[in-house]
């Protein structure tokens, strides 16, 4: 029962933590969707119904759930809209397999989650990842330029043809580059993009926020309604758009088929409707624009006492640039969180807080302090730079992903992979991104940086890779 008394509150530790800067962005039910919030206070477990005909499910064209999907189509300007309950993890993964036929390549960027990578798995894709630029003083991975993707996608044609091209954005920190750009790229040389704006479903709502991907002509959308809307955990939302690709809802639904419950919650069904509704809505409006001005003031409070800060496109993604202030942001995580302060994403250079959408009271006092108590307990001389990657512009895996990832495997010590075939990802958490994916041949420049990466996340980098035996 340790796991319902904590859920309770009686547990100690991260569950009841007097500053909680994490997903999911309703901020422990500050911000849910106001119908949502309706419906939770009714008796425990009146809505944990099955698929009853007035009720219906994702992929049947009666029912509640088929008018609350087309709904929010026609509210967002999507022309298709299906609800997941397995996150956008698994609306990824669906949208890849509409998207691309067995033995086909698909272009993907080296900032890709992890379940785009099981999605290739699944649907035996050919994974072809595409290097972006590098962020020494930070250490983070950011867009690039639609020139950059354009040269990109000329050199992987030129090796064989692509079935389909993903796109991050916005990234976990708050990243957005040109989108609309780089969606034009992909759209001259005649094929589909799949964006994965997990993070972004609060884009467009409020002027001072980039636009969203659907505006400017992406194909298929997933976006997480925990991440960034007021929806419950695993609530999502698969969109299709107005874009040149012709892609037969048929293929969608069957991939979704494969890939979704067949007993999918109807509480995060209703979750997904209401925070989107209500995202979109008027009050919604108004709530993250009160969101946004608080954050913007956070932001200027603790420019003025001097924390560095990373420039983003997302006020209400906060992240401190702890390499300036001689910290690894890991180090600066376990800090803050003995002190019950609950950061979202710590990395080495950066820790990235999620205010959500109805930040904490008393959050414009209480974390400037905090920052500047940890500056005073760990502050030293900044970091050196990070190293990026010695990685190709592309990498397409030496041995087929699913092959490598099933072959007969060994442990052994990374001084002593050089030459070898990698058959399992590496893949520090959070935020998910592989570091080494299944089938790369690790060179001695490979190895000399991913032992460097270990000194960088101290417990998270095994001192051994699997590899193929």
């Amino acid at each position: 029962m340790a796991l319902l008394r904590a859920l309770a509150g009686g547990g100690a530790g991260p569950f009841r933590p007097p500053l909680a800067l994490h997903l999911p962005a309703h901020g422990r039910g500050r911000a849910l969707a106001p119908g949502l919030r309706r419906l939770l206070r009714q008796a425990p477990g009146r809505w944990d119904l099955p698929e009853l005909p007035a009720i219906g499910g994702p992929l049947q064209e009666e029912g509640a759930v088929a008018a609350a999907q087309a709904a929010a189509a026609t509210l967002l300007g999507a022309q298709s809209c299906w609800f997941g309950v397995n996150g956008a993890s698994g609306l990824l993964q669906a949208a890849l397999l509409a998207l691309a036929e067995p033995g086909q390549r698909v272009l993907l960027p080296r900032n890709l989650h992890r379940s785009l990578l099981h999605g290739c798995l699944l649907g035996q894709l050919r994974p072809v990842l595409f290097d972006l630029p590098f962020d020494p003083p930070t250490g983070l991975w950011r867009p690039p330029t639609p020139q950059q993707l354009a040269a990109l996608l000329d050199q992987a044609l030129a090796e064989g043809p692509l079935a389909a091209v993903v796109l991050v954005s916005p990234s976990y920190q708050g990243l957005v580059g040109d989108l609309c750009g780089l969606i034009a790229a992909v759209h001259r040389r005649g094929l589909p993009v799949l964006l994965d704006e997990a993070h972004g479903a609060h884009l467009g709502c409020d002027p001072r926020l980039p636009a969203p991907g659907l505006s400017c002509g992406a194909d298929l959308v997933v976006q997480s309604l925990q991440k960034a809307a007021g929806g419950l955990a695993q609530s999502a939302v698969l969109l299709q758009g107005q874009g040149p690709a012709a892609i037969p809802a048929g293929r969608i639904e069957r991939a979704l088929l494969w890939l979704q419950t067949s007993s999918p919650s109807a509480l995060l069904l209703a979750s997904s409707e209401a925070a989107l509704d209500h995202l979109h809505g008027p009050a919604g409006r108004h709530q993250l624009s009160r969101a946004l001005d608080r954050a913007l003031v956070l932001r200027q409070r603790l420019q003025v006492a001097g924390l560095p800060l990373v420039a983003n496109h997302d006020p209400l993604r906060l992240v401190l640039h702890t390499a300036a202030l001689g910290i690894n942001g890991l180090a600066a995580d376990d800090w803050l969180m003995a002190r019950g302060v609950i950061a979202e994403l710590p990395e080495p250079g950066a820790l990235t807080f999620c205010l959500g959408l109805r930040p904490p009271r008393a959050l414009e006092r209480r974390l400037p302090r905090a920052l500047q108590h940890l500056r005073r307990a760990l502050g030293a001389p900044p970091l050196p730079p990070f190293s990026p990657p010695p990685l190709p512009a592309l990498a397409e895996p030496e041995l087929p992903l699913g092959q490598a990832w099933r072959a007969p495997a060994e442990a052994v010590p990374l001084a002593a992979a050089v030459g070898r075939v990698a058959a399992e990802p590496l893949c520090p958490y959070p935020p998910g991104i592989p570091l080494l994916i299944p089938g790369e041949r690790l060179d001695a420049a490979r190895v000399a940086w991913l032992q460097a990466q270990r000194r960088l996340w101290p417990g998270q980098i095994a001192d051994t890779v699997r590899v193929v035996a």
